[in-house]
């Protein structure tokens, strides 16, 4: 099964919350990624901003959209994390958390290289409301793929993605919307053909990647290396 994209437009960039340091180096952060529903609880009230809430108020512009969170899972068990921060966001914006939204594979994203992840997507199942607005919601911001995946499944089911928010990540990860200027570095350096071949084997063209995921194919060596790392890391 391939994962759904679909082509970002003017998407927003991610909200984020807190800083690297502060998430990961909560003494129930560990335990939250592993599947500890009351440690994720406390890892997201110690660290989920009034800030970033406001601007997730100002993004959605007095609409009620539904929070559709990440449920990942890692090698240790399903990260908590994402759906906690759902909810508490529920609860401090009045905005609805669906939890019929799954991710259905293992990916075992975290502590792993750009290949890994680009090799490795989410994939997701579960009853979309066609019509219905969404906020996408993920702990952790990389190269953007589960967001950029779980909004291409909702997208793609008839529902409408308004912007997404994550409680950590780097602020560069933040912008998912692909530029024109990268897209066509990333074609010029690596030719038409890396472009056919990843459409056969992920489903989508380079026009579906993320900002962060297309920078770091275009700084890639070649399209081979590309090719045989993303082989090697399946």
């Amino acid at each position: 099964m391939k994962p759904l994209r679909t082509r970002w437009y003017d998407f927003p960039d991610a909200i984020i919350h807190a800083t690297e340091s502060a998430v990961k180096q909560h003494t129930a952060y560990a335990a939250a990624k592993s599947g500890d529903s009351d440690a994720a609880f406390a890892v997201v009230q110690d660290t989920v901003s009034t800030v970033a809430i406001q601007a997730l108020h100002t993004l959605v512009a007095g609409k009620t959209p539904f929070f559709a969170s990440a449920h990942a899972f890692e090698r240790t068990g399903v990260n908590a994390i994402p759906e906690a921060l759902a909810d508490e966001l529920s609860k401090r914006t009045g905005f609805p958390a669906d939890n019929s939204i799954v991710q259905v594979n293992v990916v075992g994203h975290t502590g792993a290289n750009g290949f890994m992840r680009l090799a490795r997507q989410a994939i997701f199942d579960g009853e979309v409301i066609v019509g219905a607005e969404y906020l996408l919601v993920d702990d952790f911001i990389g190269q953007g793929g589960t967001l950029a995946n779980l909004k291409g499944y909702i997208e793609s089911s008839g529902g409408i993605v308004l912007g997404a928010t994550v409680l950590t990540g780097k602020p560069y990860s933040a912008k998912l919307c692909l530029t024109d200027k990268q897209l066509a570095a990333l074609r010029s350096k690596h030719g038409n053909e890396l472009e056919i071949w990843w459409n056969e084997r992920f489903g989508h063209g380079f026009d579906c990647l993320t900002q962060s995921e297309a920078r770091y194919l275009e700084r890639s060596q070649d399209a081979d290396t590309i090719r045989s790392r993303l082989v090697a890391e399946e």
